[in-house]
């Protein structure tokens, strides 16, 4: 027996009608998979030349067969950004309130057979993260913790209040809810929510995915269905890129993404893109991306919807961050710390979820925003805009 099959002890939840997992239930992998395996150059040629793409568009536009046309995708996709959100790029923080976590991932730091050592922070060491973080002028911030029922609802309507008051946009990457926690939340002054599904193909995601609550496959594809249902102003999609066939997962994600748009149209969204970065207790890539593709899967992206938000992170090296500015991006992050604790004490590398590859300062990273012909903007909307009346 496998050690997967040992340690995998949460129940599976069925697929519910309506929302994602029932979809998905209807789309083959292998079948999508060569949807972007039998493209062909004029299948290229003809998204290029469309103003609005399908799924199948998608696929072409990710597949081998457009890596000649990379030019001319991210010269078509640096017009529809500027077109559609000016010279601005958003920047926010990532504050980790915590690394315990119940999950055991074969890719994450904070997995919870990993030796590290755990903290939560109290309110003392939230208010002192907050000051340092304002400090250094963002006004858009990222709660994230691992996943643990001792950092959950009662831990976020504590945290939340001390945290909302000193930034116009608060979102949140933590462990899927329900429903009406998603709603609380969003009294509480949620305005967006990032619910990764790392793989949309259940084998994979089941292998990497060996104990704790996020092994429920289901549960965690359709909290963006319950986020929309919550009627939060944001929701934000991922795969983990490197667990499987990375143009296989995007496509799967692009139906996801689709589908969220035609039930939750009131709710505006984003997409990520991380590459597997070194961590303790890691694994090495089974699909690895290099940075010329993935720069063909950002641009493809922004032809497959001028309105999305995207999203890029420290993860990704200087350089690459750099060339990156114009392609596509609304929303960067800088001097970011993956620890808890780790802006207003010495960071401690043992706590953290995984090794952050642009270590620039945030003045830094701000000039070479400038050095662009890029505004750097500090805050998403106002407060005002997301007032109940």
């Amino acid at each position: 027996m496998s050690k997967a099959s040992v340690l995998r002890v949460v129940e599976q939840s069925p697929a519910i009608a309506g929302q994602f997992s029932q979809v998905l239930e209807g789309l083959d992998w292998q079948t999508m998979t060569r949807s972007h395996q039998m493209k062909t150059e004029q299948d290229v040629i003809r998204a290029l030349a469309k103003d609005k793409l399908d799924v199948d568009d998608f696929a072409a536009l990710i597949s081998s067969a457009a890596a000649p046309y990379l030019l001319e995708m991210v010269s078509k996709s640096e017009r529809i950004t500027q077109r559609r959100f000016g010279n601005t790029i958003s920047l926010f923080a990532p504050l980790y309130l915590s690394n315990t976590c119940a999950n055991e991932c074969t890719y994450c730091g904070f997995s919870m057979s990993n030796a590290i050592r755990r903290l939560t922070l109290n309110e003392h060491q939230v208010d002192a993260e907050v000051a340092a973080i304002k400090a250094k002028g963002f006004d858009h911030i990222l709660l994230v913790t691992g996943e643990t029922n001792k950092v959950s609802m009662p831990y976020f309507e504590r945290m939340l209040p001390r945290i909302k008051p000193r930034f116009s946009q608060l979102s949140m990457e933590v462990q899927p809810l329900e429903k009406v926690d998603y709603e609380r939340l969003h009294q509480l002054g949620l305005d967006a929510v990032l619910v990764y599904q790392e793989t949309y193909r259940r084998k994979t995601y089941l292998e990497h995915h060996l104990r704790g609550n996020k092994s429920n496959f289901n549960y965690r594809l359709d909290a963006p269905d319950r986020i929309g249902q919550a009627q939060i102003h944001k929701i934000g999609l991922g795969v983990l890129l490197g667990l499987e066939d990375w143009r296989t997962d995007s496509i799967a994600m692009a139906h996801h993404l689709r589908h969220l748009q035609k039930r939750y149209w009131r709710s505006r969204f984003s997409v990520a893109f991380p590459r597997i970065r070194p961590c303790e207790g890691g694994i090495e890539p089974k699909s690895v991306i290099s940075d010329r593709q993935l720069v063909q899967l950002i641009a493809a992206w922004r032809l497959f919807d001028a309105d999305l938000e995207m999203s890029l992170s420290t993860r990704e090296s200087p350089s690459f961050r750099q060339h990156a500015v114009k392609m596509g991006f609304t929303t960067m992050s800088a001097e970011s710390k993956t620890q808890p604790g780790g802006y207003a004490e010495e960071a401690q590398p043992a706590l953290e979820q995984f090794e952050i590859s642009d270590e620039r300062s945030v003045v830094d990273i701000a000039a070479m925003i400038h050095a662009q012909g890029k505004e750097v903007v500090w805050k998403d909307w106002d407060p005002a805009l997301t007032s109940r009346f």
